[in-house]
């Protein structure tokens, strides 16, 4: 049996509305995006295959919103935290729904935005460079909703095809993120150039990796580096004394700190 066949088929009997439900439960399974009382956006959500692999994993206390300019038929056994929104993912006014649905309108449940995922892929040409073109258009479009609506350390994923324009597009992510990695799911067909973009750790912070900003240290923790802030986030400095202050680079940083080190 082909590999298509084994999925479609236990997509069927398991009750599953798309053997893309398989490629999510293993993206998870690989990059750690759902889990107990997360709040998951899914962007061009329809059929509800993975919105309801989403639901499973978030459980009763997490939300899953599931975004299409489609109508999505819900789920035959819907978990209390599955929201529907229709409306084109990239307007304001369906943002604004998001938004509405992850800020407690339905039972206090939501709150910010943990995870979005993205598993829309164009209508195919057989053009492969143009269809490649389209597919790394529905990224960047799912990219910018996203980082619009991701809290601080939130992930993102989106499906992509592999091509010429894909390390452009991942150069641009990982700014925003800890890490951006490349993931191919057992799921996918064998014949499918398709990826998945898994972007870890959105990164809110005031300061990036490079930057030269004067600080003032307020204290000292306890393995020794000083205590700065820089618009309420925390940077690690070493090799300093509390009440300096002083210019320092920026090194690593993560989604709630940085460290960084006296500038020459």
């Amino acid at each position: 049996m082909s590999r298509k066949d084994e999925y479609y088929n236990k997509a069927k009997q398991q009750g599953y509305r798309a053997r893309s439900a398989y490629k999510l439960q293993q993206l998870d399974e690989t990059a750690g995006l759902l889990g107990e009382g997360r709040t998951v956006v899914d962007l061009g959500a329809a059929p509800g295959g993975w919105l309801q692999v989403a639901a499973e994993r978030v459980g009763e206390r997490g939300t899953v919103v599931g975004v299409d300019r489609q109508r999505i038929d819900p789920l035959s056994d819907p978990e209390p935290a599955v929201e529907y929104v229709r409306g084109d993912m990239t307007d304001e006014s369906t943002k604004d729904q998001i938004r509405d649905v992850v800020g407690g309108a339905d039972g206090g449940r939501g709150g910010p935005v943990d995870v979005v995922v993205s598993d829309m892929a164009p209508n195919m040409t057989g053009e492969y460079d143009l269809d490649h073109a389209r597919s790394v258009h529905l990224v960047r479009q799912a990219f910018e909703v996203a980082t619009d609506l991701l809290d601080s350390g939130g992930d993102f994923a989106a499906k992509v095809f592999d091509g010429q324009d894909l390390d452009d597009l991942i150069a641009d992510i990982e700014p925003e993120f800890e890490y951006v990695r490349e993931v191919r799911p057992d799921a996918s067909r064998d014949s499918s150039s398709e990826l998945y973009l898994v972007a870890k750790h959105r990164l809110t912070a005031p300061v990036r990796e490079g930057d030269v900003v004067e600080v003032t240290i307020e204290d000292i923790g306890e393995e020794g580096d000083g205590i700065a802030k820089v618009e309420g986030f925390t940077v690690f400095v070493s090799g300093v004394e509390e009440g300096e202050t002083l210019d320092v680079r920026v090194g690593d940083v993560k989604p709630r700190y940085a460290f960084a080190q006296p500038a020459e």
